[in-house]
């Protein structure tokens, strides 16, 4: 049973990945993408499903939150979101 949670998780987070890679904005992909490699692999079954919020949101909203240009919505505000607004793509 533990097993198949784990396989459910794996696929879950190459889902998220894929998305995260695929926006069709580039500076999209690099930040959503390099962010979803440091770290999809350590989250657990809640901060997935924050992740996949933050996917569903527009790539306009999302880039004027991370540039500071506009406040996170309330319904936004995790722990997730906190770490990408955080997350600096390595040169």
């Amino acid at each position: 049973m533990a097993e198949t949670k784990s396989n459910d998780l794996d696929a879950r987070r190459k889902r998220l990945r894929y998305r995260a890679w695929h926006r069709g904005i580039l500076e999209m992909d690099l930040l959503l993408g390099g962010f979803a490699d440091k770290h999809l692999r350590d989250f657990d079954d809640a901060q997935l499903h924050r992740f996949e919020l933050l996917l569903n949101q527009p790539d306009p909203e999302i880039y004027a939150w991370y540039c500071r240009r506009r406040p996170t919505p309330e319904h936004q505000a995790n722990d997730v979101v906190d770490l990408f607004l955080e997350f600096k793509l390595s040169t």
